[in-house]
C-alpha cells in the first residue's frame, strides 16, 4: 500500500495523461484531488478541463490566468540575462515550470493539501523542474509522480486504462500524435515520436506559430521596441502590458517566418534530446535587448553578463529558479539594467531579425570620441603607450624563448 495521502493538488491540463493520473490518484491513494490548470498563453480553451474534472467528481477546481505574471516575473527577468541554453534554446518550457510549481504549493496551503502531483515522465527534465520548485517552496510537501510509480508504461496500457474507467480518449490519441507538444506564451515545442531521428526534418504542416521563411512576405516589416530598465514596454510607440507585448511580438514575428529552431539538447537527466521549437516574439526580444544593451552597458558590465549567462541559463534549464545562486545572479544582472532604456528599430524579413537603429538617453556611444574626423576628445598618440604597456608581457615572453 502506498503511503497515506489525504489531499493532493494535481497540475491538470485536461488531456488524456493527466485525466488518467487524476483517476489513478483517486483509485491508488483513495485521496481527495484538487485540480489546478494554469493559463500561460498556450492558446487552448481551458474551460473543458473544468468539465472533465467535474466528471471525475472533483469539488475544488482551480483554473487561473497567469499570463501577465508569467511574462512579467519569469520571462522578462530571464531575458534581462539574455539567457540561451547551449547557444540556441530560449528556454520556453523551462521558464514556465517554476510558476506552475509555485502556484501549486500556494494552492496546497490554501486547501490544506499534504501532497502535489504532476504528469511529467521519468525520462524528462520537467519532473526535476517541478519537484525542485516544490521542495524549494515547501520542503515537507509530499510529491507524487505517477509515471515513476505505476505500471502504465506504454500508450496502449494508458488507453486501455482510460477506456476501462470511462475516460474519453481523443481519436488522434488512439493512433498516437506524431509528436508531443508543450506550449505557452513564449513558445511551443515539438518532441519525440516522428522527431526522434535527428536526421529527419520536420513536416511544414507541424508548425502553428510561424509561416516558413520562404512563405513570409517579400516586403520587410519595420518595428520599434521601447525599453525601460531592461524590459520592453512598448511596440511602435504603443504601451503594452507584458503579456500583450509578447503576444504582439509573436504575431509580427510569426508572420515573417521568425523563431523556428531545430536542436539537439543535453537534458539534465543525462540523455540527448531532439526538439523543434517556435519562439517568434522571444527571438525578436533577445536581439532587441542585446541591441539596446550595446549602447547602454559599460564594456566590462556587458562582458561579465555574458560570462554569467551560460550558468544562469543552465540553472533555469535544470530547474533551479528558486535557488539562491540564481537569485544572486538575477540581482547582479538587474543591477546592470538601470540605464538600459531606449528604443531599438528592427527590420523583420523572411526569418531574419536585423537591427537598424538604437538610441537611448543613457547611451555611452559618443560620436565626438569615435569620429574619424578631427576631435578634441581623443589624443591618438596616447595609444602608443597603451599598446607598449599591454605588450610588455608578450615581449618579455618572447625574449625568454630566445
Amino acid at each position: 500500500m502506498p503511503e497515506s495521502v489525504k489531499k493532493v493538488v494535481l497540475a491538470y491540463s485536461g488531456g488524456l495523461d493527466t485525466s488518467v493520473i487524476l483517476r489513478w490518484l483517486q483509485e491508488t491513494y483513495r485521496c481527495e484531488v484538487v485540480t489546478f490548470t494554469a493559463d500561460l498563453g498556450q492558446g487552448e480553451e481551458l474551460e473543458p478541463a473544468r468539465a472533465k474534472a467535474e466528471m471525475h467528481g472533483i469539488k475544488e477546481i482551480y483554473i487561473e490566468d497567469l499570463r501577465e505574471e508569467f511574462v512579467r516575473d519569469y520571462v522578462f527577468p530571464m531575458f534581462r540575462a539574455n539567457a540561451v541554453y547551449e547557444g540556441t534554446y530560449l528556454l520556453g518550457t523551462s521558464i514556465a515550470r517554476p510558476l506552475i510549481a509555485k502556484r501549486q504549493i500556494e494552492i496546497a496551503a490554501e486547501v490544506g493539501a499534504d501532497a502535489v502531483s504532476h504528469g511529467a515522465t521519468g525520462k524528462g527534465n520537467d519532473q526535476v523542474r517541478f519537484e525542485l520548485g516544490y521542495y524549494a517552496l515547501n520542503p515537507d510537501i509530499r510529491v507524487i509522480a505517477p509515471w515513476r510509480e505505476w505500471d502504465l508504461d506504454s500508450r496502449s496500457k494508458l488507453i486501455a486504462y482510460a477506456e476501462a474507467h470511462q475516460i474519453p480518449v481523443p481519436t488522434d490519441k488512439r493512433g498516437e500524435a506524431p509528436y508531443s507538444t508543450d506550449a505557452n506564451l513564449l513558445h511551443i515545442s515539438y518532441e519525440g515520436k516522428a522527431l526522434e531521428d535527428p536526421w529527419v526534418g520536420p513536416d511544414e504542416d507541424m508548425f502553428t506559430r510561424s509561416v516558413s521563411p520562404e512563405a513570409a512576405p517579400d516586403t520587410p516589416t519595420v518595428i520599434e521596441i521601447d525599453f525601460e530598465a531592461g524590459d520592453p514596454v512598448a511596440v511602435d510607440g504603443e504601451k503594452l502590458s507584458p503579456a500583450a507585448l509578447l503576444t504582439r511580438l509573436n504575431e509580427v514575428a510569426g508572420a515573417n517566418g521568425i523563431g523556428r529552431i531545430d536542436i539537439v539538447e543535453s537534458r539534465y537527466v543525462g540523455m540527448k534530446s531532439r526538439g523543434v521549437y517556435e519562439t517568434p516574439g522571444g527571438t525578436i526580444l533577445l536581439v532587441a535587448h542585446r541591441a539596446i544593451e550595446s549602447i547602454c552597458l559599460d564594456r566590462e558590465q556587458a562582458h561579465f553578463k555574458d560570462e554569467l549567462m551560460p550558468r544562469y541559463a543552465a540553472l533555469v534549464y535544470n530547474g533551479y529558479w528558486f535557488s539562491p545562486e540564481r537569485e544572486m545572479m538575477q540581482a547582479a544582472i538587474d543591477a546592470t539594467q538601470t540605464h538600459v532604456t531606449g528604443t531599438v528599430r528592427l527590420r523583420l524579413y523572411k526569418g531574419n531579425v536585423i537591427v537598424e537603429g538604437r538610441k537611448s538617453p543613457h547611451s555611452l556611444y559618443d560620436e565626438a570620441t569615435v569620429t574619424f574626423e578631427a576631435d578634441q576628445v581623443y589624443d591618438q598618440k596616447d595609444a602608443e603607450g597603451f599598446i607598449r604597456l599591454n605588450s610588455l608581457r608578450l615581449r618579455t615572453l618572447n625574449r625568454r624563448r630566445g
